[in-house]
């Protein structure tokens, strides 16, 4: 089942991501111990399939 930008917000939120920052409809996350930064969009619509799957390899284990 595709996921929201909601139900991907409360994912990355749950695995200890902090918002840094938002720029119109995308979020940036960074987390206090991984490298890098998760960029999401913020619509209500269902997110891509390869847009959902770039955002989970962003913010998997480093």
């Amino acid at each position: 089942m595709p996921m929201t930008s909601k139900d991907m917000e409360k994912f990355i939120l749950a695995d200890g991501w902090i918002l840094k920052s938002q720029v119109g409809s995308h979020r940036q996350y960074i987390h206090p111990t991984k490298k890098g930064k998760v960029t999401t969009p913020l619509h209500s619509k269902d997110l891509k399939k390869a847009t959902e799957l770039s955002i989970l390899r962003q913010a998997g284990p480093k």
